[in-house]
């Protein structure tokens, strides 16, 4: 008996929110109430707070301030526990985070229904959300982002992940958020590198789709610098929202493809960042992979030096450090070994995203080597 295959198709429609407010978890800001009731109205939903450790401690009120607003709006919202862990990279490196994540959700019996509330950095953000992506296959994830980056990039995205075997997100799960929160009070604390740090994926989106928004991070570089709140504001919503549109418009939200756009100057990034004991922030080390990349890029004849010299000079009004970390034969080596782990990473074809000029993006898919070496000692000659 010669049986046919079976086929099947189904789509799924994703949606999801960024919100922007201050004061988040002061009694009178609803927002976070607003929220919860629009998934179940007048129902009380359970909430498992995770909170890295540098913003509880920034923000010592913080722990208190969110149970207050949980009793206060009790209609809505069952408070279980916070959890607190150390952030940064290395909560990515250390499974016993993820596990307490899992630890928590379990003994606090949060569902599928339930809600886990992510507060943090943009690896604790991609912790938590792994975490919750894995735990009954899937449980609820509101993500409350508290860095220039993580508010601009990284929590907007539909991605969660955990590094594993010495690679940045060997793990993670395509799993979107129910709602992301950005407060911008959370900003006013961070350190100066890390203010700094998330502007290095504006400069990205920027590069490679939107000359205007190039030329507002470069007119306003200074003001950046020194910690303007408005500017930031600005560059911080414009790249959120160029971003959501990639994933939303690009065709690819879940990468099955090797294009991936967004991605540019992060090759480089990755590896530096393992290279570095990850003691680099990431949008250190995507500045740095961008700096490298468009250098690349002249040396091909894809860019002018007047242009080179324009993005490179913009980086570094703003205050970030260009230069390669790589003095010795067996670091080069090392560090051209990201090429190969980021074509793993994409699955097919090596696919390095270039620009053409500013705002206009340009997919290769060789490097030559020697030229890439030679970029790197450019850069340092230039920086």
């Amino acid at each position: 008996m010669q049986l046919k295959p079976i086929e099947q198709s189904f789509s799924v429609a994703y949606a999801y929110k960024l919100h922007f407010t201050q004061d988040l978890f002061a009694v009178k800001n609803s927002l976070l109430k607003d929220i919860l009731d629009g998934y179940k109205k007048d129902k009380r939903v359970k909430l498992l707070f995770v909170i890295d450790d540098g913003v509880s401690t920034s923000h010592q009120d913080l722990l208190n301030e969110i149970t207050k607003y949980c009793k206060a709006h009790s209609k809505n919202i069952e408070y279980t526990e916070s959890i607190v862990i150390k952030g940064g990279e290395q909560c990515k490196n250390d499974y016993s985070s993820v596990e307490r994540v899992l630890k928590g959700i379990n003994d606090q019996h949060i569902d599928r229904h339930s809600f886990v509330v992510g507060i943090g950095g943009g690896a604790l953000i991609d912790m938590v959300g792994y975490a919750a992506a894995i735990a009954h296959r899937g449980v609820k994830l509101i993500r409350i982002p508290t860095t220039v980056l993580s508010q601009n990039d990284s929590a907007v995205g539909v991605k969660n992940s955990f590094n594993i075997f010495e690679k940045k997100n060997f793990l993670g799960t395509f799993a979107p958020p129910y709602a992301i929160i950005n407060d911008s009070d959370f900003l006013l604390t961070l350190e100066q590198r890390d203010w700094i740090s998330g502007i290095a994926e504006a400069i990205k989106v920027a590069l490679i789709k939107d000359a205007n928004f190039f030329e507002y991070i470069e007119s306003n570089a200074e003001k950046l610098k020194d910690r303007l709140l408005e500017p930031m504001q600005y560059v911080i919503y414009k790249c959120a929202e160029m971003h959501m549109h990639h994933i939303a418009q690009g065709g690819d939200p879940f990468e099955s493809g090797s294009s991936r756009p967004l991605d540019f100057g992060h090759w480089a990034a990755h590896k530096l960042e393992q290279m570095s004991g990850y003691t680099l922030r990431h949008g250190e080390a995507v500045a740095k992979g961008i700096a490298l990349d468009v250098t690349y890029a002249h040396l091909m004849g894809l860019i002018s030096e007047t242009m080179l010299r324009r993005i490179l000079q913009v980086m570094q009004n703003i205050g970030f450090d260009l230069q390669m970390p790589v003095s010795t034969e067996s670091e080069m080596t090392a560090l051209l070994v990201g090429i190969q782990e980021f074509q793993e990473h994409l699955g097919g074809e090596l696919c390095i995203t270039l620009i053409t000029r500013i705002g206009v993006k340009h997919d290769v898919h060789e490097i030559d080597m020697d030229s890439m070496k030679k970029a790197v000692n450019t850069l340092n000659k230039i920086c």
